[in-house]
């Protein structure tokens, strides 16, 4: 039914601006009344000491101000995390700055880390745990671009959200706040990290922290990255961020335009990444895949190279929830098979 209405609908949007049909999804998935529920419970699994209902969550940036997280738990989600969250509240960049690169099943963003800021999106946030909603909710935190100190943002963000976040994600690797990929570098992000983990620590409570890195790093900056997080109660690394590469292939007219591109062309780029990953990363420390995934064939393909968990965004533009169940199908059919290998 769902993936009907969104069959009629979908022409409708792609004619429509690009944030603009973004916006009208939210407001859709808010009201989650109208949303037909999809099983969450495909396999079961604790990783962080959380209980993930299924390994398929949704990216920071689909719901930025926690506005749609219980339609999108209705859609199927394991999980959901919300941001990219900023102490302050910020308009982001100049529109227009998003675009659909429909023959490639791709986007290119340079939103600039717009959001309502901690102090409101905690609040939305409480309020739901009040009303008695659950679920893995991952916040992802972020710095301010006129901000004079962004590794102390970072903590300042984190305090906000220390008695509704199910986990943190450290965003140190948007391509579109000038400077900021800068902090992937250990002279910031040592200090950065660390500043995270203090936060948590003086809270009492067991908030798992994650990494989020950009897929353009050097293989030395990778062994680095990992390295810290081998060696900090850091629970592991979302792989990846978007891309500023431009891939040979893209066909669509818009593959000019400046930011970060997602979407299906970025799969082997972030596939490269998580690989190495998996080399350098303890067994302990966990991999979100991200990046790419336009089909249940492309998440398997992130689970075989290392990943544990998974998250769309981008595809979903093109595929709308279908791709959601197909996948959660797959997950299934995984999980039943490992069962059948120990019986």
């Amino acid at each position: 039914m769902l993936s009907s209405v969104f069959n009629i609908l979908s022409p409708y949007f792609q004619t429509q601006d690009p944030e603009e049909a973004h916006l009208l999804t939210l407001k859709m998935l808010k009201y989650y009344g109208m949303v037909p529920t999809f099983t969450r419970n495909s396999n079961t699994i604790q990783l962080m000491g959380l209980d993930f209902p299924n390994r398929l969550g949704v990216a920071a940036g689909f719901d930025k101000n926690a506005e749609a997280i219980d339609g999108l738990f209705r859609l199927g989600f394991g999980f959901v995390e919300i941001g990219t969250v900023t102490p302050l509240p910020q308009k982001g960049n100049e529109k227009p700055r998003l675009f659909r690169l429909k023959e490639d099943q791709a986007v290119i963003n340079r939103m600039g880390f717009n959001n309502d800021g901690a102090e409101m999106i905690s609040k939305r946030l409480k309020k739901r745990r009040y009303n008695g909603q659950d679920g893995i909710v991952g916040v992802n935190i972020g710095a301010n671009k006129d901000s004079d100190d962004r590794v102390r943002d970072y903590a300042l963000c984190a305090s906000a959200f220390t008695d509704v976040a199910s986990y943190f994600t450290v965003n140190v690797s948007s391509p579109n706040t000038e400077g900021l990929r800068d902090l992937q570098a250990a002279e910031y992000l040592l200090p950065l990290l660390q500043g995270v983990l203090n936060v948590v620590e003086t809270s009492g409570q067991a908030i798992p922290v994650l990494l989020k890195i950009a897929p353009d790093l050097m293989q030395e900056d990778i062994e680095e990255i990992a390295d810290i997080v081998n060696n900090m109660p850091v629970a592991g690394i979302i792989a990846t961020n978007t891309t500023l590469s431009r891939p040979d292939m893209l066909q669509s007219k818009d593959k000019g335009e400046r930011g970060g591109l997602s979407g299906a062309p970025l799969l082997d780029i972030s596939n490269n990444v998580t690989s190495v990953l998996r080399s350098l990363l303890l067994p302990e420390k966990i991999i979100i895949g991200a990046g790419g995934i336009k089909s249940a064939d492309t998440a398997r393909q992130k689970l075989d190279i290392g990943a544990d968990l998974l998250q769309i965004y981008s595809c979903l533009v093109y595929q709308g929830p279908q791709l959601i169940n197909e996948i959660l199908k797959m997950l299934e059919a995984l999980a039943s098979a490992e069962k059948s290998a120990y019986i």
